[in-house]
């Protein structure tokens, strides 16, 4: 579990004073942070750069992958001849996770590739602080980091992957598109339909997952809800979707967006949204609110994605898909294989 985490309207501008007693001699705060703040002044001039502390812009135009890892990781310690102080991830999902994933290679010899699975880390990583600008994903909670590699979209699953320090400002949500909000909100009603529906389910991993299931379907089905208290919400219902996730597992949908994401490049909220759109057999009535939910914010998503695909991307998805064996135990039982045959999942993938 994340040990330390400060909630509330203007907790980011306490974050200096959170790290300064974290700081090794004059060893650097590197601090990736989603290029979409670039040119937005007001918001950089918030983070306190000291000594040779540095602020890294990472594109997030595509998911994660393993190679964008690994030339962060290089570039650090190319400029810097000891480690650093610790890494702050300011972003999204993508760059929560990328945030994660280079302060684990930094103690960990290889590449990120050599670390795609589960328990495959045995050093512990870099300080590291984690501070969402969008909510949804659970990647601030989460003890997976996901990336692309060149040979499979798979997380790096470990004990040493959560932040050690997460800082949740509502208002640093502020300004993000209806459509995104929408796709990243549904990863984490995705996330709770598919943990509360899993064989994989416990008491810890419930009481987390229906809460933040009772929160998705009050904001986003709900009236009268005001833009900050909305905010707010929204952030505690990643929290907990990502909780519940970090005891149990994801399942159907998950497994499918990943071999989107593989073969298309597709990003994770709005793959997770096409591909939960035809999964009414698996999970029916969280897939009945999807649809309410869609049409009452006016959402429409993309048709026709794998209506292109040739014979060869389509076994690279199926496989994809396949190998993520975790989520399907918990989606289908023991027999999972009987269910999730390659022909299911083609018909499934040509729906999209």
């Amino acid at each position: 579990m994340v040990p330390k985490v400060v909630f509330g309207t203007g907790s980011f501008d306490q974050l200096k004073q959170i790290l300064t007693p974290q700081r090794k001699d004059r060893s650097p705060f590197i601090f990736l942070v989603d290029d979409v703040f670039e040119n937005k002044t007001e918001f950089i001039d918030r983070i306190t750069l000291e000594y040779n502390d540095k602020l890294i812009f990472v594109s997030t135009i595509e998911e994660p992958k393993t190679t964008q890892v690994d030339a962060i990781v290089n570039r650090i310690r190319a400029e810097y001849k000891q480690l650093p102080s610790g890494i702050i991830g300011i972003g999204g999902g993508s760059v929560l996770d990328l945030a994660k994933a280079v302060s684990i290679l930094l103690t960990n010899p290889g590449g990120a590739a050599d670390y795609q699975g589960w328990d495959l880390v045995t050093k512990k990583a870099v300080y590291h602080v984690g501070i969402p600008t969008i909510s949804g994903t659970g990647a601030e909670v989460s003890r997976t980091c996901v990336l692309t590699g060149p040979e499979k979209k798979l997380g790096i699953n470990s004990d040493f992957t959560p932040f050690d320090q997460v800082i949740l400002d509502p208002d640093l949500c502020i300004g993000v598109p209806k459509n995104q909000w929408f796709y990243t909100g549904m990863d984490c009603f995705i996330h709770c339909v598919e943990s509360l529906k899993g064989t994989f389910l416990n008491a810890f991993s419930q009481s987390y997952g229906e809460k933040a299931y009772d929160l998705c379907v009050e904001l986003f089905l709900g009236d009268g809800i005001t833009a900050e208290e909305s905010r707010a919400k929204l952030m505690m219902a990643s929290w907990h979707g990502g909780m519940s996730i970090a005891y149990s597992q994801v399942g159907v949908a998950h497994a499918l967006s990943y071999g989107l994401g593989y073969v298309l490049g597709t990003k994770h909220g709005i793959g997770n949204c096409i591909v939960f759109n035809q999964l009414e057999e698996f999970y029916p009535e969280g897939v009945k609110l999807f649809k309410q939910m869609m049409a009452k914010h006016q959402i429409d998503l993309p048709k026709g994605i794998c209506s292109q695909l040739t014979e060869a991307q389509m076994e690279t998805m199926i496989d994809t898909a396949l190998g993520l064996v975790p989520l399907w135990e918990n989606a289908l039982g023991d027999n999972w294989q009987e269910i999730a045959t390659r022909d299911k999942l083609r018909e499934l993938y040509l729906k999209m």
